[in-house]
């Protein structure tokens, strides 16, 4: 159990981390997506904006025509869209209005809290499937450590009150010791539950048993097209607000987008996206007749479509309030130094046992990339949030320059890493990343009229909330650098080093 602990923990333990990282960082998704955008105002959705929306659509509209529009959260992140065609050979028209005041606004092009979500399951830059994959497959790996990481340390509690500090390989195992046991539920259910909702990539059999192909399972499963009576047509009917509001009394939620749809026989009906920030809310998209009135699906999702979407819930954890958000936040950062300890743990007890002067290519690649990969991911999340505010609002393909910073940091660091003794690359990296960090608000404060002292003034606690993070984040690495640049060299190594 102990060795399969051991390499279970390394093989994927890089995914593992970025995928901890990034999860755990988009539990506040919506709140980052507010800060990306500083153009969206303070307060929520309200009554005012939907009526002017909801009027606006009525007198552009033709009954021939087409039109969408989009809410944003409860929590805020984004603006309210409208779309529309007044008639089918006309040209789409596309307005952005605030949330709360209704004055139409020009927001930035940022994917936002978004791409910190996907990215954690998504990756970037590979193919969708082969990332879902890679993600499951570490997944996979992840439970079996955990699992076998139990069922290893007999002691465990034991062990959880055992923080012995400065003792070199003994105090890495005493803080992943830690970190394990701190989180444990936690960890069981957020792998769990994430193994869960990518579980038909490497579990396709019963799939297989019952359809000739994944598409036809996908269109029984999550059907896209409405069953309409041949007597709809394309009339006016109920306003926009009224389908909202319509929208709202079937699921119990205000819908986060409603629009028409045409269906294959080129049938206008009204499509409408469930709000999901509801423990076991619906995954189905409703469909509504143009007069307000709901066309009934052609299946009732079963137990186990219900069981998956719970578990999809308790995993995004979109329905928590504050506290219950602040533990998740809590447990994944718990999560991700516990991934974080257990690989450099990996590389300490395997120097430790080198024989003095033995070349060892891959000690000597793993301690690299554990730096790189480690200290780079994170630094490259400070340069995501540089890139919102340095880019200039007009360039051409503005999102994804600012995924492109996050890697060009990432990869930086990296380069650092693997050129540089593993203590140098440590300190380095991480000031890296306390300057990037600390960079945050100074930039935000110059570029955007909401730094932290006029958000405290204005009691806007998001941006607020935001900056201070960053100050936190910036101390607490610039604080394990110097802390590290303090230590003394291992005792061992400068025996090793002496003798030869």
């Amino acid at each position: 159990m102990s060795v399969l602990h051991g390499w279970t923990g390394l093989i994927p333990g890089w995914v593992v981390f970025v995928v901890f990282l990034f999860g755990t960082v988009a539990f506040y998704q919506q709140e980052i997506s507010a800060w990306m955008r500083p153009e969206i105002g303070r307060g929520v959705l309200s009554q005012a904006t939907l009526q002017k929306a909801s009027r606006l659509l009525e007198a552009e509209v033709l009954p021939s025509g087409s039109w969408s529009l989009s809410l944003p959260p409860e929590r805020g992140g984004e603006p309210l869209e409208l779309s529309w065609q007044a008639t089918r050979q006309a040209p789409e028209i596309r307005e952005t209005l605030d949330p709360a005041t209704g004055r139409p606004i020009n927001v930035r092009e940022t994917l936002g809290g978004q791409f910190l979500f996907s990215f954690h399951y998504n990756l970037h830059y590979m193919p969708g499937r082969v990332a879902n994959f890679l993600v499951c497959i570490a997944s996979l790996a992840m439970l079996l450590s955990i699992i076998s990481g139990v069922i290893t340390h007999k002691r465990i509690f034991k062990d959880y009150f055992t923080l012995r500090l400065d003792k070199g390989q003994r105090s890495w195992l005493d803080g992943h010791n830690v970190m394990a046991v701190l989180a444990l539920p936690f960890h069981l259910m957020i792998t769990y539950t994430g193994l869960v909702t990518l579980i038909f990539l490497i579990m396709p059999w019963a799939v297989m048993a019952e359809y000739p192909d994944t598409a036809a399972f996908r269109r029984d499963f999550r059907p896209d097209t409405p069953a309409v009576e041949a007597s709809v047509t394309s009339v006016r009917g109920a306003t926009p607000l009224q389908l909202i509001e319509n929208a709202r009394a079937i699921d119990g939620a205000q819908p986060t987008h409603v629009g028409t749809h045409k269906t294959d026989g080129g049938i206008n009906v009204i499509e409408a996206w469930p709000n999901l920030h509801r423990l076991g809310a619906s995954y189905e998209t409703m469909f509504l007749r143009p007069d307000g009135t709901r066309i009934e699906p052609p299946a009732v999702p079963g137990a186990a479509s219900q069981t998956m979407g719970v578990m999809v819930d308790i995993h995004a954890g979109r329905f928590s309030g504050y506290l219950l958000r602040w533990l998740y936040f809590f447990s994944g950062l718990v999560g991700t130094a516990m991934v974080a300890t257990g690989l450099i743990l990996w590389v300490k007890k395997r120097s430790s046992g080198a024989a003095a002067g033995q070349a060892n290519a891959g000690l000597w690649l793993t301690e690299r990339l554990n730096t790189g990969v480690i200290a780079g991911s994170i630094a490259g999340v400070a340069a995501y949030f540089l890139a919102n505010r340095l880019l200039p609002l007009q360039v051409s393909g503005r999102s994804e320059q600012e995924v492109a910073w996050l890697f060009a940091a990432w990869a930086v660091v990296l380069l650092v890493a693997l050129l540089s003794e593993p203590k140098r690359g440590w300190i380095i990296a991480l000031g890296i990343g306390a300057i990037l960090y600390a960079l945050v608000p100074i930039v935000n404060a110059a570029t955007t009229d909401r730094g932290l002292l006029a958000s405290l003034a204005a009691r806007d606690w998001i941006f607020v909330s935001f900056d201070l993070s960053m100050l936190t984040t910036s101390v607490v690495l610039a604080l394990i650098g110097w802390h590290l640049y303090r230590r003394p060299q291992p005792r061992e190594q400068s025996r090793r080093a002496s003798k030869s």
